[in-house]
């Protein structure tokens, strides 16, 4: 294996694979379940818990016949996830190739639990750059770019997705997550053209280097910014504000540590983020009925691999709230989109009846040029009932009444979410920016779920 080889179409010519990239759905469609047959087989002949998962429920992979027939086997969760890898140590008995065939493990955070090692073989790794080389190349990345990683390396699954901007043939440097200040310098001195990180971390980056003296747009040479692990990057109020304070383009990307990287990403479209759709089979569902949700209509997202041999992924909730498209993209591309992840179902609030993500939030805050963008959602319970306050930071250029600004922040909420709050005005750089992922809520209630 050589995941770093470069192995890069003509800069000229604008897709990595035009074939596949372009083929029509129907065409998509044979694919997967071409693909899901022979992974299904995989998982039943060589993971005990599958094997089992599969008989208790009474299905085969010898009866799929569509698509549609995924509906019939069970789903899994994060909690399985830690339950089987502690059960069966260290890797669980999901896994389906022996130890000696995985060269590589990314691991979650443990933020929730107990930290999920994400294992790969050879060729799943080598899939695996494949695809973030193609998603970087839709993005605009070529070989002549000088391409700063400032994602976090320690275990973490987009530490790698690198290797994928040095198999474009991009000149790429794996600065990590240093210090704002030598990351600064890095960009500088190296004269970097494209840089991912977070949309929260792009925003403190960048607000830092004018704090320094440094002008994003005119000192420095960043063309490119690709954001990930937040909502704010499919937010165009946030991602509009990220470009006006670099002079660059942001492009969101989405991925999660338990299946690889980045599963999808915005083209110079910048129309939805474009879905590894040979890579992964998607469910939108609604959380109560676990039903098929129409096109377009927020509901939970639902994954199954593929093609990653070494531990399968079989309708695995991911707990993202998110809405998808097939329309055509005028890239040409004709993959489905991904055009939004809304929130998480553990984020989501239910305010007096309605619900309530914090990006709903974020979209007010970051297109009213009177507020700094930056927020917090503070939620208390008084007298039984749900009661949130929002803390908006306003401009360094508003010269008005905080309590007419104020005013004017819950009306916008009223009319986008149809939810109340009270609005509390703060003076610029009063709420802490985040260097990695930003957390926007703080729950102050305690015996809720008692």
């Amino acid at each position: 294996m050589s995941p770093v080889q470069r192995h890069s179409p003509p800069s000229d010519q604008k897709y990595w694979d035009e074939a596949l990239e372009t083929q029509p759905r129907a065409a998509w469609d044979a694919l997967k379940l071409r693909l899901l047959q022979e992974h299904l087989a995989h998982a039943y002949q060589n993971s005990p818990y599958y094997r089992a998962s599969f008989d208790a429920a009474g299905v085969h992979p010898d009866q799929v016949k569509s698509l549609d027939d995924i509906r019939r086997f069970s789903f899994i969760d994060k909690q399985i996830l830690r339950e089987r890898q502690l059960a069966v140590l260290p890797f669980g008995d999901l896994v389906a190739v022996p130890e000696r065939d995985i060269v590589y493990i990314s691991a979650s955070s443990g933020s929730t639990g107990v930290p999920t090692a994400s294992p790969f073989t050879a060729q799943d790794f080598e899939d695996w750059m494949d695809y973030e080389a193609r998603q970087f190349w839709s993005s605009g990345l070529r070989p002549e770019d000088r391409y700063c990683h400032s994602l976090n390396f320690s275990l973490f699954v987009g530490g790698p997705c690198v290797l994928g901007a040095q198999k474009v043939g991009a000149l790429s440097i794996h600065a990590g997550t240093v210090p704002s200040e030598r990351l600064l310098t890095i960009i500088s001195q190296f004269q970097a053209t494209a840089i991912w990180t977070t949309p929260s971390y792009a925003w403190y980056l960048g607000e830092t280097a004018v704090k320094q003296g440094i002008d994003p747009k005119k000192d420095l040479n960043i063309k490119r910014i690709f954001v990930a692990g937040e909502p704010g990057g499919s937010i165009p109020e946030t991602r509009q504000r990220i470009e006006a304070l670099w002079g660059a383009e942001v492009y969101d990307y989405y991925g999660l540590s338990d299946i690889f990287g980045s599963c999808a990403g915005m083209c110079e479209e910048k129309d939805g983020l474009h879905w590894a759709e040979d890579h992964i089979l998607v469910e939108v569902l609604d959380p109560k009925t676990s039903e098929p949700v129409p096109e377009g209509e927020r509901g939970e997202m639902v994954l199954t691999t593929l093609k990653k041999t070494a531990r399968p992924m079989i309708r695995f909730r991911t707990g993202d709230i998110v809405t998808f498209t097939s329309a055509p993209c005028n890239c040409g591309r004709t993959s489905i989109r991904l055009k939004g992840v809304h929130g998480r179902l553990d984020d989501m609030l239910i305010i007096k009846g309605v619900n309530l993500f914090p990006s709903d939030v974020e979209s007010i805050a970051r297109k009213d040029h009177d507020f700094s963008g930056e927020y917090k959602l503070i939620v208390e319970r008084v007298n039984h009932l749900d009661v949130l306050t929002v803390e908006v930071e306003r401009s360094n250029t508003f010269a008005g009444h905080d309590e007419e600004l104020a005013a004017r922040f819950n009306g916008h909420l009223k009319s986008v979410t149809g939810a109340t709050a009270t609005v509390r005005i703060l003076p610029p750089d009063a709420l802490p920016r985040a260097t990695h992922k930003a957390k926007r809520v703080e729950d102050r209630r305690t015996g809720v779920w008692g």
